[in-house]
């Protein structure tokens, strides 16, 4: 039994089925979840339809094309020829073995022998004086509707609000950032959040950074948002990207014994099996908390079916890429400085500037930087930060490298192409293999 159809959940169902396996999937929504219909196939293609120069109207209409206009008939077909069967509705443990469904079709109380958990996350309303009483989007909602609103206020400065930002103020919207933090990109190096914010202010984004959201009212003219540090926003639509929390409320899991902490992930061991008191319960996706990445999610998804078809594997955590699909891209991978830091590892950094390579003169486009970070004591590579354009390309080759435990020495000796935005990893990998 699957419970949750999203990105996780519909491949582990498929590879079940396909190997013989008697699999029900249980989802209330859309079979494929929030990433094909609500989130990285729709603003992907707003994005790109913004670099393009696109008119709105062009924009959504290319949007609602890509995501099949959220209409999920294709994917339960495929469900349907891997041998699946899908059961519409709220699926709820009530013992070990027997989950109730309530929808009205295929509905009621059906057995199980192995359960695997992957119903993803839901977005995090903040509890903001006025918030509930005004009009709000999610990223979800916004990806969906046609409207465009004259005065876009976005809720914070992480992947999600950044790219929004940059896609309403490339479509005409006067757009504002609070990011209570004091930087963009707050999980990330320190760099790429600096790029990325001279990047959205050059095109009229108003960023509010350092101050929170303390309060919101209705007037005649629209809403009026006031902040900590006594500034005032006013706004059409408040576009909510506070982040999003594991969605596991309701689903009955403490009748397995697995306890599940407020706003966290089911805890899950490297085989990616729930810790319960039964056993034969597994979970995949942004339900774990692990790594809240679509690609995590179809990483975690491949360990559980492989170990539920009787072939061990374990995850592995350490190169899962993290990128900001903005222009210009943030690449992330491994480590941070901070994390190393709390990590108590002596850590190597060394760093390029884009705008010494022959690409950037090429594309006229000298914004950004790549870092890469070394762990001294191992001579290894174990993490990466790029802000530059299609950074999500030519940057997998130092995820494999982290992922490989490839030695710096090796690294240095890789010949990259002219011109490209690859040459920038050639002086910073032969600087720390110099120092180890």
């Amino acid at each position: 039994m699957v419970l949750g159809g999203g990105t996780a959940g519909e491949l582990v169902a498929s590879g079940l089925g396909r190997a013989g396996r008697d699999v029900a999937l249980v989802e209330n929504r859309l079979v494929g979840g929030e990433s094909p219909y609500f989130a990285c196939v729709p603003s992907k293609s707003l994005l790109l339809s913004a670099r393009r120069g696109e008119t709105w109207e062009m924009a959504v209409a290319r949007r609602d094309e890509l995501t099949g206009r959220r209409g999920d008939d294709p994917a339960v077909a495929r469900m349907a020829e891997d041998g699946v069967t899908v059961l519409r509705g709220r699926g709820r443990v009530l013992e070990p073995g027997r989950i109730e469904v309530d929808g009205p079709v295929n509905g009621g109380v059906h057995g199980f022998g192995d359960l695997v958990v992957c119903t993803g996350s839901e977005p995090v309303i903040p509890p903001i004086d006025g918030l509930a009483d005004v009009p709000v989007w999610t990223s979800g909602e916004a990806l969906s509707v046609p409207d465009l609103p004259r005065r876009l206020v976005i809720l914070g400065g992480g992947p999600v609000g950044c790219e929004m930002a940059q896609v309403y103020a490339a479509f005409g919207s006067q757009v504002s950032v609070i990011e209570a933090s004091g930087r963009l990109l707050t999980a990330e190096a320190p760099f790429a959040g600096e790029v990325l914010a001279d990047a959205l202010r050059r095109m009229g984004v108003d960023l509010r950074l350092g101050a929170a959201l303390a309060n919101v009212e209705r007037k005649d003219t629209g809403l009026r948002l006031w902040l900590s540090d006594g500034g005032t926003l006013d706004a059409d639509r408040i576009l909510v990207a506070a982040g999003r929390r594991p969605r596991v409320e309701g689903l009955g899991l403490e009748h397995l014994g697995i306890a599940v902490s407020p706003g966290q992930g089911i805890p899950v061991d490297d085989t990616c099996q729930a810790q319960s008191d039964t056993g034969g319960v597994w979970a995949a996706g942004d339900v774990t908390g692990v790594a809240r990445t679509t690609h995590a999610a179809r990483y975690q998804a491949r360990v559980v079916l492989s170990n539920l078809l009787g072939q061990r594997r374990e995850a592995d955590y350490r190169a899962i890429p993290r990128v900001v699909y903005t222009t210009p891209t943030v690449y992330s991978v491994g480590v941070t400085p901070t994390q190393a830091a709390e990590l108590g590892i002596d850590l190597l950094t060394a760093g390029y500037d884009l705008a010494a390579t022959a690409r950037a003169a090429v594309e006229a486009d000298e914004r950004g930087r790549v870092e890469l970070y070394a762990d001294r004591s191992r001579g290894l590579l174990i993490g990466a930060a790029a802000a530059g354009l299609n950074a999500e390309e030519w940057m997998s080759e130092i995820a494999l490298a982290i992922r490989a435990e490839t030695p710096l020495s090796l690294l240095a000796d890789v010949v990259h192409a002219f011109p490209t935005y690859g040459e920038s990893v050639e002086a910073p990998l032969r600087e720390l293999a110099g120092h180890v």
